[in-house]
Formats: structure tokens, sequence, C-alpha cells
């Protein structure tokens, strides 16, 4: 007999235990959890799908139906949840970076750089990769799109207004000048992903375009 191949991403598992009355939520992120994963091993969101993602967490595709109606759905959820994530993250970097708002700066800009050097394939969906839906052909609307990310920018807006409060930085708007900053780390993070041999000094123009973009003083 022909066994299954272990790298198929939609393998499915073990038959799963029916839900007790009141733990649909944990379907749900048992769902969200399956198409991250195939996100993750095939690196392309035409991979999943209502059957593959039914197969992975070990249910019937219907199954999906009451918690997501359709495909982009699921994926929006996958975009929405890596955000919330990613925002925990970079605030818990610049807690531990101390009280200084400048060291808190540089922190949270290397751990972004760092996620996206860590879940390439999450970062390019949730940065303009193949997962672009278009309006009106799925149950998505304009503000699921316009509103993803909105926290983890304002983790860096807050970063960088502290500094401007401390007199660390000469920005005067740090709302504009955070997307100015967060265009320049996407921008490198892209560059990196890319190469195949990243030919500059990384650390150090890591530095430089922070402290430039930021608009840090020199201390």
């Amino acid at each position: 007999m022909k066994e299954s191949s272990a790298a198929d991403p939609a393998a499915p598992k073990r038959a799963r235990v029916r839900n007790r009355r009141g733990e649909g939520g944990r379907l749900r992120e048992d769902i969200i959890s399956a198409a991250a994963e195939l996100l993750d091993e095939t690196g392309d969101e035409r991979a999943i799908t209502l059957r593959s993602v039914a197969r992975k967490v070990g249910i019937a595709a219907p199954s999906i139906y009451p918690h997501f109606p359709d495909q982009p759905a699921i994926m929006l959820a996958v975009v929405q949840r890596e955000f919330a994530e990613l925002a925990t993250h970079l605030h818990s970097e610049v807690r531990a970076a101390g009280d200084d708002p400048r060291e808190g700066l540089y922190a949270l800009c290397r751990a972004y750089l760092a996620y996206a050097k860590n879940h390439p394939e999450r970062y390019r969906t949730m940065f303009g990769g193949l997962w672009m839906p278009t309006l009106g052909d799925n149950s998505l609307t304009e503000e699921d799109l316009t509103s993803l990310g909105s926290t983890a920018i304002q983790v860096l807006v807050d970063a960088l207004a502290k500094c401007a409060a401390a007199g660390q930085s000469a920005v005067t708007d740090p709302p504009q000048d955070a997307i100015t900053l967060w265009l320049g780390l996407h921008g490198l993070a892209h560059q990196r992903a890319v190469s195949r041999t990243f030919p500059w000094p990384e650390e150090s123009i890591t530095e430089a375009m922070i402290t430039r973009l930021a608009c840090l003083k020199e201390t």
C-alpha cells in the first residue's frame, strides 16, 4: 500500500472530538490556526481552501460555515490575529527595553524586522502578498481591509511620540512620521527577503535608517 506523504500540508488529522455546547469558539480558533499552518507550510494563500483547512482540523468542510462564510473570511481572521500578535509582541519589546524612549524605539524596530525574517509567509500575506481580495465577490468589507494593521502601527506611533516628548527626536507629526519610518522598515525587510546575499552590514544599516527616519538627535 502506498503511504501518504508526511509533507502533505492538507493531510487529515485524526477525527476531531465533537465540541460540547458552548465550545464553538474553540473550533473557530482551530480553523484559524490550521489556515495559518497551511500558509507557513506552502507559502501560498491559494493553498488555503475550505477543504484543505477542514482536513487539517479533522472536520467536514460544511462545519466551517457556521464560523466563516467563505475562504476570504478565514484569511481575514488569520491576518487579523497575526497583526494582533505582532502588536502585542512589539509592545512587549518596548516595555522590556526600559524607561529610555530611544531604546524602546530601537527595540521595536528590531523586533519588527525579526518578525518579517522569522515569519516570511505570514509577513508577505499581511503586507501585500498574494492575498489581495476583491471587494464585492466575497463577505469582506472595505472596513475589514482598511483597519488591518492599525493597532501595530499605533505601537510605533506611540514609541515615536515618546521620543519626541523626551526631546530625543525632532519629529513634529508622530502619526505621519511613524508611517515614514514603517515604510523604511518594510522596504528593508523586503530587500532582505528577496536578495540572495545582503551586501551591506545589516546592523549598521538598520541603526542608520531608524536614526534618520525617526529624526533622532545625537546623544
